[in-house]
């Protein structure tokens, strides 16, 4: 007897090809998807506007590399979503993604009206020192999320994470060095201040604690670790790098 697509997901098979990817599925995968080209190129976009902040030579090549670097791994995943027929050039050309709401704005986890960016890409850097601490904490919280995404069962997808994990990892290795510089030249007490900002809102992109659609996903292999698993390795690791630069977690 021929198994079904959901008992062949179910038991930790792949898929390979929109042709035989149930509507459900496609429904959450392109979710998915979605939030992380929005959020790539939200997250550049708002780190463009940084580079020419940097102290040195040395820091707008890196702040520009990652800009780089973010949309290109934006462009990495809207090419699969294209093949499930998503218009490419419209979705990446007409949105606002330099948009960001007031300093102080409350949204909780609310995205943006505009796109499907997590709620803390709508919130603007303020200066360099604000940039550095923000990429450390964001830059640990996406590296969390791809050690989940590279293990999906929609193949081509899972391949391009593994293919973007080990970039993004060393855009946090990056922040962690400029924030040990600009401790060293005493602005620690800004920093800590930026941190005491950003923590929360980088916290709570791994959404609500208890997901009512997790058990779907996992049953799509859509999602493996639980919001709160996540969170958890997050708080972890993030603790340790600032505890590495001499911060201090909220």
């Amino acid at each position: 007897m021929d198994m079904s697509i959901e008992d062949y997901l179910s038991k930790g098979g792949v898929l390979t090809s929109p042709a035989n990817v149930p509507p459900r599925y496609r429904g959450e995968l392109m979710k998915l998807m979605a939030i992380f080209v929005d959020s790539e190129l939200a997250g550049a976009a708002g780190f463009a506007d940084v580079i020419n902040a940097g102290p040195g030579i040395k820091e707008r090549i890196a702040a520009a590399r990652i800009v780089l670097e973010k949309t290109d791994h934006a462009e990495k995943v809207l090419r699969i979503m294209g093949e499930f027929g998503a218009d490419t050039a419209r979705y990446a050309n007409h949105h606002p993604w330099t948009a960001r709401l007031d300093r102080n704005a409350d949204i909780g986890v609310n995205r943006s009206a505009h796109d499907m960016r997590l709620a803390v890409f709508n919130y603007p850097l303020q200066g360099w020192g604000d940039a550095v601490a923000m990429n450390l904490l964001m830059g640990r919280a996406v590296g969390v999320q791809l050690a989940e995404f590279q293990l999906v069962s929609y193949q081509p997808l899972a391949e391009a994470f593994r293919a973007i994990a080990p970039v993004e990892s060393r855009h946090a290795e990056l922040a962690e060095e400029g924030l040990e510089r600009l401790i060293s030249e005493g602005q620690g007490e800004a920093l800590q201040a930026s941190v005491a900002y950003w923590w929360p809102r980088v916290e709570g992109s791994f959404g609500q604690a208890e997901s009512a659609k997790f058990e779907s996903l996992r049953a799509m292999g859509l999602r493996r670790s639980t919001n709160a698993e996540l969170r958890q390795r997050w708080q972890a690791e993030a603790q340790g790098a600032l505890t590495r630069v001499g911060l201090e977690r909220p």
